[in-house]
C-alpha cells in the first residue's frame, strides 16, 4: 500500500505530465497549465484596460499607428507561433514597450523617439512578440497559479501613471500583467529568437545589438524616465549585450534598417514631441498645485498639436480644479471629439455635469467610463447615485466594487459599503472571540476592523451541554467601538460548568453604525 507522500508524489507528476507541451519557439517540453484559448482570451480581455489605464491609444497620427502594426505584422508573420497579434501605440511619454499572452502588443510613443531607424523599432516588436510566442507571461501566470493558487495578482499598479491605482475588479490584473518582470533566461530567450525573426524579416540583426547597446549607455546614466519604463521589465545588461553579438554573427550578414522610412513615419511626433514634453510638465505642475502654470504649459502644448486629446483633457482638469466648471465642460467635450474612447475624459465629465447640477448626464458618463475601464471613481460616485435614489442594493454592489481599489476614493467606498452591510450583516466585520487574561480570568475579546465606529454591539456566547443543547450567555457592548480597535469584557460564568468552558464560541449578532460616523 503506497504512504501519503507517495501518492501525494505520484499525484504530482501525474498532474506535471498531463500539463507538459512543446514550447512552439524552443522546442522544449515544459509544463503548459494555461491552454492557448485561455491566454489568447486573458490577453484580449485586458488589452483594452491596460492601456487605457497608460493612457490610451495615440490617436493624433493614426498614419504611425498603422505603420508601427505594419512592422509588427511582418515580424508576426515570421515568428514561430500564430496567434491574433495586435499592435499598438500608446499615448506615453514612457520610453516602454510590453506584451500581454495571446501576442497583444503595446509600444509606447515615447519609446518611438528614441529609436533611429525601423531595424531597430522592429528589434524591440520582435522581442515582445517572442515573450508572446513563447509564453513567458503565461508561464508566469502558471507559476502563480502552482505557487498561490490564483491565476492573476490583482494587487500590483504600473508605473509612469495615475490611472492604475483606481483600477477594481478584472482590470487590476491587467496592471499585473504589464508590470510583471521576466526572468534573465527568458529577457536572453527574447533577445535571442527576437533576432532570428529580424534576420527572417530582412532586416540587419546588428540594429538589436545596437540597441541593447544605447539601452545599457542610458541605464548607467541612470535616466530616470528610462527607468520608469523600459528599464523596469526589461533590465539591460552588458552580457545582453555580448549575447546579441553572437547571435549576430551566427545570422546572415547585412538587412535592411530603414532609416528613411522610419524618419518619414515619425516626422510629425518629432515634430510636436516639445508639445507632450509641455504636456507632461503641465502636468507635473498641476499635481504640486500651480495651475497658472499648467495652464499656460498646456496652452502651448495646444498651440502645437491642437489634436491631442489628452491636452484638451488636461485643461478640463485645470478648470476642474479652479472650480471653472462651464470652462471644464467645454475642455472635456473637445477631449471627447478627439477620442471617444478613453475613460477619464468621460469620467472627469461626469464629475463636472454633477457640479453643474446635470445627475442624468453625470450618470451617463460615469457609465460610458467604467464600461471603458472600471475604477473607483465611477463605481463609488454611481453607488452615490444609487443610493440617493434609495436603490440600496444597486448601490452597495458599486461601493463594494470600488472598495477594491486602494485608493483614497476605494477607502471611502468601502465605508460606505460597510455603512450599509455591516447592520444586517454584523457577523461579517466585527470579530469576537474567548481569551483568557494572565490571571487566568475568561474574557471576552471585540474587534472593529472597519474604517467605521460602531455601538450597541449584541453577542451570544454559547457552549453544548451534554444533552446536546445550546446554552447562551447573552452581552452586549454599550460603549462606542471606535475603528480599527478592540475591547476585553468580562463574562460571568458562574453559572456555566468548568467542564463547558474549553467549548465556548461567541458570535456577533448585530451591531449599530455610530451617529456621524
Amino acid at each position: 500500500m503506497k504512504t501519503a507522500p507517495a501518492l501525494f508524489f505520484l499525484c504530482l507528476a501525474w498532474f506535471l505530465l498531463a500539463g507538459c507541451a512543446i514550447n512552439p519557439v524552443t522546442g522544449q517540453r515544459e509544463l503548459s497549465l494555461v491552454g492557448q484559448e485561455q491566454e489568447i482570451a486573458i490577453g484580449s480581455k485586458q488589452y483594452e484596460p491596460a492601456r487605457q489605464m497608460q493612457g490610451g491609444d495615440y490617436l493624433a497620427d493614426p498614419a504611425l499607428a498603422a505603420y508601427v502594426n505594419t512592422v509588427g505584422q511582418k515580424l508576426a508573420a515570421v515568428s514561430d507561433r500564430p496567434l491574433p497579434y495586435e499592435f499598438k501605440v500608446l499615448n506615453n511619454s514612457t520610453p516602454n514597450a510590453w506584451a500581454l499572452p495571446g501576442g497583444k502588443i503595446v509600444v509606447n510613443r515615447g519609446l518611438l523617439l528614441e529609436l533611429n531607424n525601423e531595424a531597430e523599432l522592429a528589434a524591440v516588436i520582435s522581442h515582445e512578440i517572442v515573450h508572446a510566442a513563447a509564453r513567458h507571461g503565461a508561464k508566469s501566470m502558471e507559476k502563480g497559479m502552482l505557487l498561490q493558487g490564483a491565476l492573476l495578482a490583482t494587487s500590483l499598479a504600473t508605473a509612469g501613471n495615475d490611472y492604475a491605482p483606481l483600477a477594481v475588479g478584472g482590470a487590476q490584473a491587467a496592471a499585473a500583467l504589464i508590470t510583471q518582470k521576466y526572468s534573465r533566461e527568458a529577457e536572453l530567450e527574447a533577445d535571442f529568437y527576437g533576432m532570428h525573426y529580424l534576420s527572417r524579416a530582412g532586416y540587419d540583426p546588428q540594429s538589436a545589438v545596437q540597441l541593447q547597446q544605447t539601452f545599457v549607455r542610458l541605464s548607467e546614466g541612470r535616466d530616470a524616465n528610462w527607468l520608469e519604463g523600459l528599464f523596469a521589465s526589461h533590465p539591460p545588461s552588458r552580457e545582453r549585450v555580448e549575447a546579441n553579438r553572437k547571435t549576430a554573427l551566427s545570422l546572415p550578414p547585412g538587412g535592411e534598417l530603414g532609416e528613411m522610412r522610419y524618419a518619414e513615419q515619425i516626422n510629425r511626433l518629432r515634430q510636436t514631441a516639445p508639445a507632450y514634453q509641455a504636456y507632461d510638465e503641465a502636468g507635473l505642475a498641476l499635481q504640486k498645485g500651480d495651475s497658472g502654470k499648467a495652464l499656460a504649459l498646456v496652452d502651448k502644448a495646444l498651440a502645437s498639436e491642437p489634436r491631442e486629446a489628452l491636452f484638451h483633457g488636461l485643461r478640463g482638469d485645470i478648470f476642474f480644479t479652479r472650480q471653472n466648471f462651464n470652462k471644464a465642460l467645454a475642455s472635456y467635450d473637445q477631449a471627447i471629439q478627439r477620442n471617444a474612447s478613453f475613460f477619464h475624459f468621460y469620467a472627469q465629465r461626469g464629475l463636472t455635469r454633477e457640479k453643474l447640477g446635470d445627475l442624468q448626464g453625470a450618470r451617463q458618463d460615469l457609465t460610458r467610463s467604467a464600461s471603458l475601464l472600471p475604477t473607483a471613481t465611477a463605481y463609488k460616485k454611481l453607488g452615490d447615485y444609487a443610493l440617493a435614489s434609495g436603490k440600496l442594493s444597486e448601490a452597495k454592489n458599486f461601493f463594494q466594487a470600488a472598495s477594491s481599489s486602494k485608493s483614497e476614493v476605494g477607502k471611502e467606498a468601502l465605508a460606505s459599503f460597510v455603512r450599509l452591510d455591516l447592520p444586517e450583516n454584523a457577523g461579517r466585520y466585527l470579530s469576537a472571540r474567548p481569551e483568557k487574561t494572565e490571571d487566568g480570568q475568561l474574557r471576552i475579546r471585540v474587534s472593529n476592523p472597519t474604517p467605521l465606529a460602531v455601538y450597541n454591539i449584541v453577542l451570544a456566547a454559547g457552549y453544548l451541554d451534554d444533552q446536546g443543547s445550546i446554552k447562551q450567555i447573552p452581552l452586549r457592548v454599550s460603549a462606542t467601538l471606535q475603528p480599527a480597535k478592540s475591547v476585553l469584557l468580562p463574562l460571568d460564568t458562574s453559572g456555566v460548568p468548568v467542564k463547558y468552558l474549553h467549548n465556548l464560541e461567541v458570535k456577533v449578532i448585530s451591531a449599530e453604525i455610530a451617529a456621524g460616523k
